[in-house]
């Protein structure tokens, strides 16, 4: 017992940091323009839920998809990185919509909110590479005894599920933090997420290619 709740403790700490639910409201906020509370609302338990699923995934299984497919971690974080990066890079440069012009009662699709819902709301801005090689890694650990180790695999799904909920949580409540703020304030929240989420994609990538790189032998001439 005292081993799970220090695995579930450890799967906590290390990926809270960078799913980062708090952070990526106003993100959230600037990918779902002109929608109601309520269709926030369901937006924000699909990403839950989205995520919750990805972090189990790549807990259990991620290492024997990887295996399957023969790719590795590195790759993952590389490939995985780029994309983080054009992503930020494209919301640093976004113009600033006058909410003035905004339409208040216009509403998105259903299908619009599927698309959403997964990506980029779910992958990669709350579950992106480094969540998921994270994921994997702790995953990878809890394989190496034979058989169903449970006080392994038990942090795995509690860990998901306390994840999953305070990104409903951050992202339900996402328009009252931004009344709290202002708009000012969100403006400025939403610069420095976009560009600490080049920074992170950089990272990332480079934690791929500097472990790619060390595999290359070289030659002394």
């Amino acid at each position: 017992m005292l081993e799970a709740i220090k695995n579930t403790i450890l799967f906590i700490s290390a990926l809270l940091p960078i799913v980062n639910p708090l952070g990526g409201v106003p993100v959230f906020l600037l990918l779902t323009p002109d929608t109601t509370t309520e269709t926030r609302t369901l937006l924000a338990r699909k990403v839950a839920v989205n995520s919750f699923v990805l972090l189990i995934v790549s807990f259990l299984v991620g290492t024997h998809i990887l295996g399957f497919f023969g790719i590795s971690l590195p790759v993952v974080q590389v490939g995985g990185g780029l994309v983080v990066i054009a992503t930020g890079w494209t919301m640093l440069n976004q113009k600033q919509e006058d909410s003035s012009k905004a339409e208040p009662h216009k509403d998105v699709q259903g299908r619009d909110i599927m698309e959403r819902a997964f990506y980029p709301l779910t992958l990669p801005l709350t579950v992106g590479p480094g969540s998921i090689s994270i994921a994997i890694t702790l995953g990878a650990n809890a394989h190496r005894h034979p058989g169903l180790n449970l006080p392994l695999v038990i942090p795995g799904l509690v860990g998901s599920v306390l994840l999953a909920v305070s990104v409903f949580l951050c992202y339900g409540y996402a328009e009252r933090l931004a009344r709290l703020v202002g708009p000012t304030g969100m403006s400025v929240i939403l610069r420095l997420s976009s560009f600490l989420l080049v920074c992170i994609g950089v990272q990332i990538m480079w934690n791929g290619a500097s472990t790619l790189l060390a595999s290359v032998p070289f030659q002394a001439r």
